[in-house]
C-alpha cells in the first residue's frame, strides 16, 4: 500500500521497517530528552502522513524499551484517524519509579502499524444475543 508523507524534519531518517515482514514502522523523536519517573511527554516524530480511508495508525511501543527502561505509551495504543493531517507524535511515559530515561533525537522511541478498518452501524435494541460469556467481565476467565 502506497502512504504519502511529509518529512517536517529533514535532519531525520524516514519512518522505515528495520526487517523485511516487521509490522510496525519505527518512529524516531524529534527532539531530545529526559523523562523523569513516571513522567509523560509528548514527544514529536518529525513527519505527518496521510493514511487513506479505510485505514488507521497505531502507535504502540518498543517492547526493548519497555522491558529494559520502562517507557510505554500513555494510551496504548494511540490512534491515528485517517483524516489526521498534523505531525505524528508519541505520548511516552517512564513507568520506572527510580531511574530517569534520556532519549536523543534520532532514537527509536515507538512504533507505527497501519490496519485497515471497517466502518459499522450500531443498533440499538433492548436485547443482546446470548453468548457463552455473557456479561462476566475483568477476571472472569482466571488466571490458570
Amino acid at each position: 500500500m502506497d502512504v504519502s508523507y511529509t518529512q517536517l524534519d529533514e535532519t531525520l531518517p524516514a519512518p522505515a521497517y528495520v526487517h523485511p515482514g516487521d509490522a510496525g514502522l519505527d518512529l524516531r523523536a524529534a527532539v531530545g530528552g529526559t523523562l523523569e519517573p513516571f513522567e509523560r511527554r509528548l514527544v514529536p516524530c518529525g513527519f505527518a502522513l496521510a493514511i487513506p480511508d479505510g485505514y488507521a495508525g497505531l502507535v504502540i511501543p518498543r517492547s526493548g524499551l519497555a522491558a529494559k527502561h520502562g517507557i510505554s505509551i500513555v494510551n496504548a495504543p494511540g490512534l491515528i484517524d485517517s483524516g489526521y493531517r498534523g505531525e505524528i507524535m508519541v505520548s511516552l511515559i517512564n513507568l520506572d519509579g527510580k531511574q530517569a530515561f534520556t532519549f536523543e533525537k534520532g532514537d527509536r522511541i515507538a512504533q507505527l502499524m497501519i490496519i485497515r478498518t471497517v466502518d459499522i452501524t450500531l443498533h440499538n435494541t433492548s436485547e443482546l444475543p446470548e453468548s457463552d460469556r455473557g456479561a462476566r467481565g475483568f477476571g472472569s476467565s482466571g488466571v490458570h
